[in-house]
């Protein structure tokens, strides 16, 4: 396993070495070696522990806000595609353990990989530190998120508030145009969201779905309605 001392500093705490180890192992590797432990239990601890820190911190911080805006705004913060942008900033993905097929198709730059390992190191630091360290954690890492607009503005279902922009503003039908390129096992694809004809966003990502929230993000950005970033900053 790559030399975990940076990732450490990066995450601001330390880990002991055997609960840091099956922190990063995924089960493609865990498979490959006899079927030794994975870090999914870990990951399913540090889910709750995120989902606590995230749900307190923005129920202290926007006492004006109604449960279902706290609600968006809790999705937002821990969807996978928020925690893979913030392991990504880790550069988590080096220090995975994976098996062969997960290496040959890019499984270190995968969103799902890297959400679930994301949490499983909450677990691990939880572990080891108890609560206060990994929620201290948890905020060192998700607060640029919480103070974030555009992040927060539409949570995680971007695709769902295209729709209802469109359908306010009668702007026509949407569509998702998807080019995908590269060998089988290493593909990108390429999405541009049309509404009523008219190119908006566009996204890329290691799947269609993937792609196309972000074009759909990108093109929220384009067409939210006047006042939502300034709302959803509050």
């Amino acid at each position: 396993m790559k030399n975990t001392e940076e990732l450490l500093k990066r995450l601001g705490v330390d880990i002991d070495a055997g609960t840091l180890r099956l922190a990063l192992t995924h089960r493609s590797y865990a498979y490959e070696q006899g079927g030794i432990p994975t870090n999914e239990r870990l990951e399913f601890l540090g889910d709750s522990i995120l989902g606590f820190s995230v749900t307190d911190a923005l129920y202290r911080d926007n006492p004006n806000l109604s449960e279902g805006e706290l609600a968006k705004r809790r999705s937002a913060v821990v969807s996978t595609r928020a925690l893979a942008g913030i392991a990504r900033d880790l550069e988590l993905g080096q220090y995975i353990l994976l098996g062969q097929g997960e290496k040959l198709t890019n499984g270190r730059d995968k969103s799902s990989i890297l959400a679930d390992t994301t949490e499983a190191l909450i677990g691990a630091v939880y572990l080891c530190h108890g609560i206060e360290t990994a929620r201290a954690m948890v905020m060192r890492l998700i607060g640029p998120l919480l103070r974030n607009a555009d992040a927060l503005g539409a949570g995680t279902d971007w695709k769902t508030s295209i729709q209802e922009i469109a359908a306010a503003k009668k702007l026509g039908d949407i569509e998702y145009k998807v080019t995908g390129s590269g060998p089988d096992h290493s593909r990108s694809f390429v999405a541009v969201l049309h509404i009523g004809d008219k190119p908006y966003g566009s996204g890329t990502g290691h799947s269609k779905k993937e792609a196309e929230q972000e074009a759909a993000a990108a093109t929220w950005k384009m067409v939210r309605p006047a006042g939502s970033s300034a709302a959803a900053g509050a």
